[in-house]
């Protein structure tokens, strides 16, 4: 029998745009032989919409014809329902659920946690491994109280932010020298992130950060960095992909040097040597064991090439699928072609529930 599998996706996240080109080629790799598969469109306002073509749907604005359906946190009613007209329809037992969301309401443990309830399995990480990975802040807390090394950061709420100003300011800049780097903690493709150079350009940082989170993450900058990513892929046993490099169009990794500008370019495998290849992905492996991850990550870092220090930036929990996208290429040259990975994705999803 086919496995049946829901695939979810869009979300209302910043990075909505983002999780519907994963999905697109998450759904184009899914082998029809093995897989039934149900395309479940979230859209901006967070409705869940079913239809085979809900993809393509949501990407063009279209929710006529989409049947509205949810997965019940209740265990003896599983599987994926439909609503319509005051009427409930059980559309189907649901085996997995691939999420295939970025960003808050999706992959910081929320979707997880509903999952968990209705005694689904699905891809990735559990709930609090999630939520750790999505706050940028937590994650480095985390990460240095075990010994592993992060640049030097502070956190502020939107709230210091907006009611002590020069407090917060003040604070940032003691984070190190200038360039410094504004985030909100919990959003990933660069959203919302900024390069700044002096206090007038801290400010419109943490305003544009604020924007999008009320958690507002100053890093210190490295200058010049190169950044380094290795593709985690297990349970128990994770494995680590061979490194690639990001080398941005912009001045940084942005949202449109990613996604807009054709002129980044993806060094696969990353030009390292040998020793430092290994310390690489052995960081990579103990970042997602301590962060107690589950089936999957992309984990990134920066790489100072004046002293050869290696620091953690983020990891990344449900990271992009696009057919650009660094975690799928990296297992590709690793000798894992993206349909064996969506299978191995799949079967440790399986395998996790099984053990629970």
């Amino acid at each position: 029998m086919k496995l049946r599998v829901a695939v979810l996706f869009g979300g209302r996240s910043g990075e909505h745009e983002v999780s519907l080109m994963s999905a697109r080629s998450v759904l184009a790799h899914l082998d029809p032989a093995r897989y039934e598969v149900y395309p479940v469109a979230i859209t901006k306002d967070g409705a869940w919409l079913y239809g085979p073509d809900a993809r393509e749907a949501l990407a063009q604005g279209r929710t006529a014809g989409l049947k509205p359906v949810f997965i019940p946190p209740d265990p003896t009613r599983a599987g994926l329902w439909a609503w319509a007209d005051g009427v409930l329809e059980h559309l189907a037992q649901v085996d997995v659920v691939f999420p295939v969301l970025h960003g808050p309401w999706g992959e910081d443990g929320t979707v997880q946690g509903l999952l968990e309830l209705a005694g689904v399995p699905y891809v990735g990480a559990g709930v609090t491994a999630s939520a750790l990975a999505m706050d940028k802040g937590f994650f480095k807390d985390v990460m240095r109280a075990h010994g592993l090394p992060v640049v030097d950061y502070a956190v502020f709420t939107r709230h210091a932010w907006q009611h002590d100003p020069e407090g917060v300011l003040a604070a940032a800049e003691a984070v190190g020298p200038y360039p410094l780097f504004t985030k909100p903690a919990n959003l990933g493709s660069s959203v919302g992130v900024r390069k700044v150079r002096d206090r007038a350009q801290l400010r419109a940082g943490l305003d544009e950060a604020a924007r999008h989170d009320r958690r507002l993450l100053v890093e210190r900058g490295i200058e010049p960095a190169r950044e380094i990513e290795v593709s985690v892929l297990g349970n128990a046993t994770p494995q680590a992909s061979v490194p690639g490099e990001i080398v941005p169009a912009a001045e940084f990794y942005t949202y449109e040097a990613k996604y807009l500008d054709e002129g980044s370019r993806l060094l696969i495998p990353a030009p390292l040597d040998a020793a430092l290849t290994r310390r690489v992905q052995d960081l990579a492996l103990e970042a997602y064991r301590v962060a107690d991850i589950a089936g999957m990550a992309r984990v990134d870092f920066l790489l100072d090439p004046a002293t050869g220090d290696l620091y953690l930036s983020e990891i990344n929990t449900l990271p992009g699928f696009t057919p650009i996208s660094m975690y799928p290429k990296l297992w590709e040259a690793s000798g894992l072609p993206y349909p064996a990975l969506l299978d191995r994705l799949i079967q440790l999803a399986l395998e996790r529930a099984g053990e629970r």
